[in-house]
């Protein structure tokens, strides 16, 4: 049974939205579709049209909306050491992915949405900046970089990212792996006191 209430009034734009990120949740990446999104919302199938201009104007927000949810599921401790937020980020992140893989895949598909629109820039830079602050003053032997944060970053970025997608694909489903998560992987570093760099 459809369980998505039929848009009636009120924002139509969110609700179109909304109807996408259903799709994605119930039925999938292949079905996502202007016309799927507008019988989803109960709306013209013209509508989509109308608010985004076309397929991947309407894709692109909907990646800005798991971005978010991504950036919300990545918030750390901010209490903790960074390296606990660091663990903690990568938990988030490889969960989201788990648990929103159609999504998942959505959002870092650039056959699919348009990166430069400020829709989504702004939500990727929100979940960029954790990143940033769980890697900054890494030691490990890329610091005496003059670029070292930046690396540090990158290097983050590669290994959860890199995990979370080899996950999804199932390419982890077998014994002696199974069970073993991102925390179980991740390097320890210690990491350079803010202070003294002032």
């Amino acid at each position: 049974m459809n369980d998505v209430r039929k848009y009636h009034h009120g924002d139509l734009k969110r609700a179109l939205i909304q109807a996408g990120i259903e799709i994605l949740r119930t039925e999938g990446l292949d079905r996502l579709s202007l016309r799927a999104c507008a019988e989803r919302a109960g709306v013209s199938h013209t509508a989509p049209k109308n608010h985004f201009g076309n397929l991947t104007g309407l894709l692109t927000a909907i990646a800005a909306e798991g971005q978010k949810q991504l950036c919300a599921a990545m918030q750390p401790n901010q209490g903790a050491s960074r390296d606990d937020r660091r663990q903690a980020a990568f938990e988030g992140y490889v969960a989201f992915a788990r648990a929103n893989p159609a999504m998942f895949e959505l959002m870092f598909s650039r056959r699919l949405v348009d990166f430069s629109d400020p829709v989504l820039a702004a939500p990727l830079g929100a979940s960029a900046a954790i990143l940033r602050d769980v890697s900054g003053g890494m030691i490990w032997d890329k610091s005496d970089a003059p670029d070292a944060d930046k690396r540090a970053e990158m290097f983050n970025w590669c290994l959860v990212h890199g995990f979370a997608t080899l996950a999804l694909q199932g390419v982890f489903d077998k014994d002696g792996m199974r069970d073993i998560g991102i925390a179980d992987i991740l390097p320890g570093f210690a990491f350079r006191d803010p202070a003294a760099a002032e």
